[in-house]
């Protein structure tokens, strides 16, 4: 399979360049060779606007003008949605029934048309409009645009701390640990990427294992709070981990509540728990880490109020 390279990670910075942040590293209080590398502070919210933004950059002219088409309830259509009216691109996010009316306002406050559907058909009806109406559809993450935008954090990284030892990053579906493992690997040899993931949703561990793509399902990773964690890898995204991450740790539910507690009071950051997951392999699995200079990604910021509520009281 052809892997996304160190290539095409910089044009996608390149891309992404006047829409995207470039994050800081900050330096903790607590953990002297720790830095923090705060996604949450993107104009939505997360990571995901790199790889939405390299996708929309990457259209053809003809794509431009029939637009683009994602299903999300969550981070990957509020920056599809942001990444589309920036470069002034029409856009369709088709979202299931019941996702919280707090993240649907906020998409549909970009100006882009929200489709609410049953959520077994969130994904067929995105299909549906792509195939009807021409509109690109930009998948979350099993996209080669969307993991060299990706890798942008891994570049930023390596560019900011050149000697960086060990890299934490949270897998989900993929597309974000692919990219930086990409970027920093070419960038960086000598250092360790390494994947976390909530030991309740750790399908792309088993995954890695096997060899090939193992799917627990919704009825089993629905049980960790690290809702943007839930989904396996693609066939695409294992085969950039498998290449390039160095292994997969896991974290449990009491860890990501206690690291978000630690962001919010120490680091003076709102992070959601998919984001508090590197941490907390720092706080509590240090024993399974390299020792050395230590980034974790702190994926988002999107918290639902009474989460965050929860984990301060």
């Amino acid at each position: 399979m052809d892997l996304v390279s160190i290539t095409d990670v910089r044009n996608a910075a390149a891309d992404i360049a006047g829409t995207v942040l470039h994050t800081p590293l900050l330096r903790t209080g607590w953990d002297a060779e720790l830095w923090l590398k705060p996604e949450s502070l993107q104009p939505v919210g997360s990571f995901k606007l790199r790889g939405a933004t390299h996708a929309v950059a990457r259209l053809t002219p003809e794509e431009r003008a029939r637009g683009v088409v994602t299903h999300s309830s969550g981070n990957h259509g509020l920056a599809l949605a942001y990444a589309a009216r920036a470069a002034d691109v029409p856009c369709r996010i088709v979202v299931p029934e019941g996702a919280p009316a707090a993240k649907v306002d906020r998409i549909r406050a970009l100006g882009v048309e929200v489709l609410l559907v049953p959520p077994a058909r969130r994904g067929p009806e995105a299909e549906r409009i792509a195939e009807t109406t021409g509109a690109v559809l930009v998948p979350p993450f099993d996209d080669r645009r969307i993991i060299a935008g990706q890798g942008t954090v891994g570049l930023e990284i390596a560019e900011d701390l050149p000697d960086v030892d060990v890299v934490l990053v949270p897998v989900g579906g993929g597309g974000l640990s692919s990219g930086v493992a990409t970027a920093v690997k070419a960038l960086r040899p000598a250092a360790t990427v390494i994947g976390v993931e909530p030991e309740f949703a750790a399908d792309a561990r088993d995954s890695l294992a096997a060899g090939s793509v193992v799917v627990w399902g919704e009825e089993r990773t629905y049980r960790t709070m690290a809702d943007g964690l839930r989904l396996p890898p693609s066939e695409l995204t294992l085969a950039h981990l498998r290449a390039r991450l160095d292994r997969i740790v896991t974290v449990t539910e009491e860890e990501i509540h206690a690291a978000m507690g630690r962001l919010v009071t120490d680091a003076r950051l709102v992070v959601e728990p998919s984001g508090a997951v590197a941490v907390a392999a720092r706080l509590f699995r240090a024993a399974e880490l390299p020792s050395g200079r230590t980034v974790a990604v702190v994926t988002g910021g999107n918290v639902d109020p009474a989460v965050l509520a929860g984990i301060l009281r």
